[in-house]
């Protein structure tokens, strides 16, 4: 009596499990959702942001240069009286006992344009890497509408496998049942199971399809795991796309990789100008000051010194020259890959405008498809009722019709998909 209650209390927590399992399966997820998800949990966007990030604190790094630096030194030293060092340096030989403290500065007065330069170059890196950061934020994006969509095509797809199964389910228990009862032969039942195991091979596909989707779709939101939901298809009515000029112009103007790029010729040229500036002089200021509570007679109990530092380059083996050279040889290359770059964007928005075009001219030619293969197959439906043709026209004609819905079913989303690339190469995919 234990065991079977034992086993009953086991089959209701199964059941239970199974029913909060399917529960979480018919969670609903609109294309908004998963956007929201995907910016939330992709981890390629979190590391292009900390990049980002990081390269925003370079030039403050060169900016440092502009304010003082102030060192605060504690020293003690002790020796015998009259110790002398006699070898190893030119500089004062005397060791002095003592303990003193103080406070070292120095202030750069001008380096004649140089620090201002790479500053200028670091922040407009800081820039590119902010656009690049905004790149991968649209490939995200461009990732998950199209793993959604292409979700929603292959379930529209399973949906039509498996009326296509049912379909010709029934068509072969009635020849079957026709056979039996000596009204059809028995050529008519293996063509009629023939074409019930090709629509079987075809739901077979469609769903191992089915579940592939939902695999890209849960990788675009950045899950490790499989997750199962049910898309929500809010499109409306679909519309043509835009005017090409139109979308050409905004993608010179918003396409976050052409803004990178023009951010990283502004940086070569500056660095190109802070490496000509090495040629010019360096002007800078140091004081210090201090006290020396105890330490030898000789000494003073405190101290002060200021004075100044002016380097100027002399010869230095062509090193400054090779320098500039090369920063002027890298900017005209960050030049160049900016005009190529301008050349495949151009190239990239026409052939997406293409590609939408033409999907979207499919949406018509597909519905006329479906319509005129769904008449074929009631004609030939008809014909075979009346024994007027063999089930070898039949079963084309259900083959061609089930292949229409399929075109059907999915040249919607093929046109989604293409929109979504299109806004994407435009630079509207935010």
């Amino acid at each position: 009596m234990k065991i079977q209650v034992t086993s009953a209390w086991a089959v209701a927590l199964l059941a239970l499990t199974a029913a909060a399992g399917s529960a979480r399966a018919a969670d609903k997820l609109t294309l908004a959702q998963a956007e929201a998800i995907a910016l939330q949990n992709q981890p390629r966007l979190r590391a292009a942001n900390y990049t980002a990030m990081a390269a925003r604190q370079v030039p403050t790094e060169f900016r440092s240069a502009f304010f003082p630096n102030l060192q605060a030194s504690f020293t003690g030293a002790d020796a015998p009286a009259g110790t002398r060092i006699a070898a190893g340096g030119l500089n004062n030989p005397s060791i002095l006992g003592r303990y003193s403290n103080g406070i070292t500065g120095s202030q750069l007065i001008t380096d004649f344009g140089r620090t201002q330069n790479l500053v200028g170059s670091a922040q407009a890196q800081a820039n590119a890497a902010g656009e690049n950061a905004q790149l991968t934020r649209e490939d995200v994006l461009l990732q998950v509408d199209q793993a959604f969509y292409n979700t929603l095509r292959a379930q529209a797809v399973l949906r039509v496998a498996e009326e296509a199964v049912a379909t010709r389910q029934t068509l072969a228990d009635q020849v079957t049942a026709l056979a039996d009862a000596k009204l059809k032969s028995a050529l008519d039942v293996s063509f009629a199971e023939v074409t019930l195991s090709q629509a079987k091979l075809a739901l077979a596909k469609a769903q191992n399809d089915g579940q592939a989707s939902l695999a890209d779709l849960s990788a675009a939101l950045g899950y490790n795991d499989l997750h199962q939901y049910e898309l929500v298809d809010e499109s409306a009515s679909l519309a043509a796309p835009p005017d090409f000029q139109q979308l050409l112009a905004t993608a010179k103007q918003q396409r976050p990789d052409l803004a990178g790029q023009e951010f990283q010729v502004q940086a070569a040229h500056r660095f190109t100008k802070a490496e000509r500036d090495l040629w010019f002089p360096s002007l800078s200021v140091v004081a210090g000051a201090g006290l020396i509570p105890y330490g030898n007679p000789a000494l003073r109990d405190r101290y002060a010194a200021a004075g100044f530092n002016l380097t100027v380059p002399v010869f230095n083996g062509f090193l400054f020259s090779a320098r500039h050279t090369e920063a002027r040889l890298k900017e005209q290359a960050e030049e160049a890959n900016l005009t190529d770059l301008q050349n495949r964007v151009t190239r990239d928005v026409r052939v997406a405008w293409l590609n939408a075009d033409n999907a979207y001219r499919r949406l018509d030619l597909t519905a006329q498809l479906l319509a005129e293969a769904s008449q074929a197959l009631e004609l030939a439906q008809a014909r075979y009722n009346l024994g007027l043709s063999s089930i070898v026209e039949l079963s084309q004609a259900q083959l061609n019709q089930t292949e229409a819905e399929i075109e059907q079913a999915s040249a919607k989303y093929d046109y989604q998909m293409q929109l979504a690339m299109l806004k994407y190469q435009s630079g509207q995919l935010r």
